[in-house]
């Protein structure tokens, strides 16, 4: 899991330091812009979060009262 977030992190972090757009020869290159960056790792979270189970509700009933 930690692994998963450093990669991510890395991920960003090299996806920042590209320039948005490069032109070679005619061919132009568009990376994607940082609020879609941070939305798919929000996105990434999200998921691994709700993989974990979530919140429970139990009804607790001493064993007096049963």
């Amino acid at each position: 899991m930690a692994n998963e977030n450093q990669a991510a992190t890395e991920q960003l972090e090299t996806a920042m330091s590209k320039p948005k757009q490069v032109t070679v020869d005619g061919v132009t290159a568009q990376a994607h812009s940082l609020p879609d960056l941070i939305a798919m790792d929000k996105h990434l979270a999200n998921k691994r979060a709700a993989k974990k189970g979530g919140m429970r509700f139990q009804k607790i009933i001493p064993p007096a009262t049963a």
